[in-house]
């Protein structure tokens, strides 16, 4: 039995869960899965009807990214994305949270439901003003995040981990729908070209919104 990820492409937890799986070269069977759909068959694998869910080789039934990342590095310890010792895994688990719960509700949530979820569910026209909310709110992540690449290689420090991973899983989501504006922040630009670079992340810039395509630079390297 392989390991089994339900997830939806552009949501920025389940690639997360995704970009680790392919760091630890973990192979896995995709389904798509639409969670507001409601299926049976997904709600009694996750009560709370959230994707991502993951079932491991064993049947075991993980769900909520955080929770499933931190599952896979402690049952795949190979290429951790948790390395260090308790004040770096901290600052990993900080900087991901910051994206995971700030970033989400103060952008991800107004932006990428307003302009593909709700047209994926049928429910009407996109509000601007909510657009513009998440937009506006947009600088102020990307200064942060300036400021981590200019003092460190990669985000928690000098080596590649969860902390990359959720921040780019968010920024690649917004990526998609053109409204990142990579030319203010050059420092950040140059960390997501690394990422953008890794045979793991490949895959997520591969997703495709039928009816709604992503910018030609979307998936381009040099961008």
């Amino acid at each position: 039995m392989s390991i089994t990820l339900y997830h939806q492409p552009l949501s920025p937890f389940c690639r997360k869960i995704r970009i680790i799986l392919g760091e630890k070269k973990l192979p896995f069977e995709s389904v798509i899965e639409m969670p507001w759909r409601q299926r049976e068959e997904f709600l009694a694998l996750n009560h709370g009807g959230t994707v991502p869910v993951l079932i491991d080789q064993d049947g075991t039934i993980v769900s909520e990214s955080a929770v499933i990342a931190d599952y896979l590095d402690e049952v795949y310890p190979d290429n951790s994305v948790l390395l260090g010792g308790p004040a770096q895994r901290a600052e990993i688990r900080r900087i991901a949270q910051w994206y995971d719960l700030k970033f989400d509700a103060e952008v991800t949530k107004l932006v990428l439901f307003e302009k593909i979820d709700k047209r994926l569910m049928k429910l009407g026209e996109p509000d601007m003003q909510t657009i513009r909310a998440g937009i506006a709110n947009l600088p102020y992540h990307m200064d942060y995040l300036n400021y981590l690449c200019e003092q460190r290689h990669w985000l928690a420090g000098e080596v590649f981990s969860l902390a990359d991973i959720a921040v780019a899983a968010h920024l690649s989501s917004i990526d998609y729908i053109g409204d990142v504006p990579w030319v203010h922040f050059p420092q950040a630009k140059e960390w997501y070209a690394r990422v953008k670079s890794r045979p793991s992340f490949r895959p997520i810039l591969a997703d495709f919104v039928p009816g709604m395509p992503p910018p030609r630079i979307y998936a381009d390297l040099d961008f």
